[in-house]
């Protein structure tokens, strides 16, 4: 994607279901779980680059024991921050106490982080600032143990107001109004409640205060917790938690939105946001490593008894197709054949733009997250030569001339790298002309790869807001002189916000919005957005009425062809001498591709929630008004 976003988190939990001397003994490391975390989180780096952190829970403490650990970094390389730390710490350890080296009771006790339950986040923030503060997994600390409560997730709530109102009304005293604090302050409300009761059973039963505790542990239903505490959320959500006494969970928001997936043997259970960190941190197959189920759990009780529960009603599955798209790391099996599918369904679009010319054609792909691709839709433009070459050799006769084989032989698609991430330019320098300077030269080209006159297609994940086309890419792609240059998106016109995790939370933001705007105003159709706007404002004073996405309406009178051809007037520099086109996947095509990821409501506007559609109109209303900000 040209276009940097930031998007959703990523999380891993761990349950070691033997004991820490079993993997010395197996492994050579009582730290196997340590290390595998490790793993697992930099599988899923590419989810986070803003924070990283890490929590772990030690089972069987006794009191006085250290049995929590956290840490936390928003470093430049915050993963490697964070077990650069625990390595000191345990090292420093062992340096001090070296006949303490096989002795796995000694380490448990006495070195942080070394656990059977362990958590870890990778965070990519897309709404609060970028502290410390803000960086997962959050701790609810209490000295009761069972009241203890260490929380990550890859979320956005779109009714954080309403779930803060909630807790106040509740008698709680929320530190600040974010969705993580409420979320977790939600939980742990009914898990205090959920202690306190059993506690007060347990006492009539005859037991005395520290002999409830481990009968507190057995008895506590976390099913329930969880149906209590989500009952009201309305997002997109994979939420990990952890109990001070060694519980655990993982739970899926109703409509499937956010991704999740677990594996279990006789020595682990482990779920992660992505299939392959799982398959290849544990060397295990694709079919082993399921999906949890939309408004499902998993929850692990402190004995490693592993259950999968129903905690809300799943709703129409969702799934985010921008997953499928660009943000999960495409050597997912099914992932990777569906990039390629993307790619293929693409290519009769780019043919008629060539006009049918391969032959004079080079096509590559910007970035490299877009080469998969870019693969399917050269292995479709291979079999449509393939194909013409048939009907050309046959039309020659049975005694063809050899020449004339050769040169139908010999067309096949031109491939070139023709641009490239020079580097991570900063845009430190505040004036606006000098910023717009260090842009156009974050991309570099491949200087002779296109003859001039010659047809550039070149695939791109997605065109959000454009403005890398514009500032650079086009303008470095022009120095090849190209007759024209195709720009295609293996996805369709970003029109509406995200509220569900990624960073775009605007309408002013998406070029697409911006075109259907100028064509409103070419086309002397202004009043409708006037009129549209009433509809939004109305509505969210009405918060009871019907949720009716009235943006639909802002780009119903055009046809998708008709804004992208706009896009491409917004996007080409006044000065290029190339036509520039630019092309979109159809949402047909989408599917197509990726028929268990329908959820695609930043093309369509069919969001999955009823806060999505009130986040949708929120967003027109701060626009038409002039307000620069978030609309969740």
């Amino acid at each position: 994607m040209s276009d940097a976003i930031k998007h959703e988190c990523g999380i891993s939990l761990i349950r070691l279901l033997k004991p820490l001397e079993y993997y010395q003994q197996k492994y050579g490391s009582a730290f196997y779980g340590v290390n595998k975390m490790y793993l697992m989180m930099e599988k899923q780096h590419n989810r986070g680059q803003d924070g990283a952190g890490f929590a772990s829970i030690k089972l069987d403490m006794q009191p006085g024991e250290r049995y929590m650990s956290r840490v936390r970094s928003i470093e430049s390389q915050p993963i490697q921050d964070i077990f650069d730390r625990i390595n000191d710490r345990i090292n420093a350890a062992l340096k001090e106490h070296p006949e303490q080296a096989g002795n796995v009771a000694w380490q448990k006790r006495n070195i942080p982080y070394v656990g059977e339950l362990l958590l870890g986040h990778v965070r990519y923030g897309t709404f609060g600032k970028n502290s410390i503060e803000n960086v997962h997994p959050f701790l609810r600390q209490n000295n009761w143990m069972h009241r203890n409560l260490i929380v990550a997730g890859n979320f956005n709530m779109t009714n954080v107001k309403e779930l803060f109102d909630n807790l106040v009304q509740i008698g709680q005293h929320p530190k600040e109004m974010a969705d993580t604090i409420t979320v977790m302050e939600k939980i742990g409300h009914f898990l205090d409640d959920a202690v306190a009761k059993l506690y007060k059973d347990i006492k009539k039963e005859g037991f005395n205060k520290r002999e409830a505790s481990p009968l507190i542990a057995e008895r506590l239903n976390v099913t329930k917790i969880l149906r209590q505490s989500s009952k009201n959320w309305d997002g997109g959500y994979a939420m990990a938690g952890m109990l001070g006494h060694g519980d655990a969970f993982v739970l899926r928001d109703p409509n499937g939105i956010r991704p999740a997936y677990y594996y279990k043997d006789e020595e682990v259970v482990v779920v992660a946001s992505e299939r392959p960190a799982i398959q290849t941190v544990f060397n295990t197959t694709f079919d082993s490593v399921q999906e949890l189920p939309p408004g499902h759990a998993i929850i692990i009780k402190n004995d490693g008894e592993m259950r999968i529960r129903k905690i809300q009603k799943p709703g129409e599955r969702q799934a985010c197709s921008f997953e499928r798209i660009y943000f999960s790391r495409g050597n997912d099996q099914e992932i990777y054949q569906e990039r390629k599918e993307l790619g293929r369904l693409l290519f009769p679009q780019i043919l008629e733009a060539i006009d049918h010319n391969i032959k004079d054609t080079v096509f590559s792909y910007i970035p490299n997250t877009a080469e998969t691709s870019f693969l399917g839709m050269l292995r479709e433009a291979q079999n449509y030569l393939n194909a013409k070459k048939g009907e050309q050799i046959l039309a020659l006769g049975s005694h063809p001339d050899p020449e004339e084989l050769q040169k139908i032989l010999e067309v096949r698609p031109r491939i070139e790298k023709v641009a490239i991430k020079d580097a991570k330019l900063r845009t430190f320098i505040t004036q606006d002309s000098s910023r717009d300077d260090l842009v156009a030269h974050v991309y570099d080209i491949s200087y002779g790869s296109v003859s001039p006159g010659d047809y550039l297609a070149i695939i791109d994940d997605s065109i959000v807001r454009g403005t890398t086309l514009k500032k650079s890419i086009l303008r470095i792609l022009d120095r090849l002189h190209p007759k024209k240059i195709i720009v295609i998106s293996s996805a369709p016109q970003i029109r509406y916000p995200d509220c569900y995790g990624i960073d775009m939370a605007k309408l002013e933001d998406f070029i697409a919005f911006r075109a259907a705007l100028a064509l409103h105003r070419e086309r002397g159709t202004t009043d409708l957005v006037d009129e549209i706007y009433e509809k939004c404002k109305a509505q969210l004073a009405k918060p009871e009425a019907p949720d009716v996405n009235h943006v639909k309406a802002f780009y119903a009178p055009f046809t998708a062809d008709e804004i992208s051809r706009k896009i491409a007037e917004l996007l080409a520099p006044p000065d290029i001498r190339s036509e520039v086109v630019i092309l979109y996947q159809t949402i047909e095509n989408l599917h197509q591709a990726c028929p268990k990821n329908l959820g695609d409501w930043y093309f369509t506007g069919n969001y999955p929630t009823p806060g999505g559609i009130r986040v949708v109109n929120r967003a027109f209303v701060n626009f038409y008004e002039g307000r620069n900000e978030r609309a969740y």
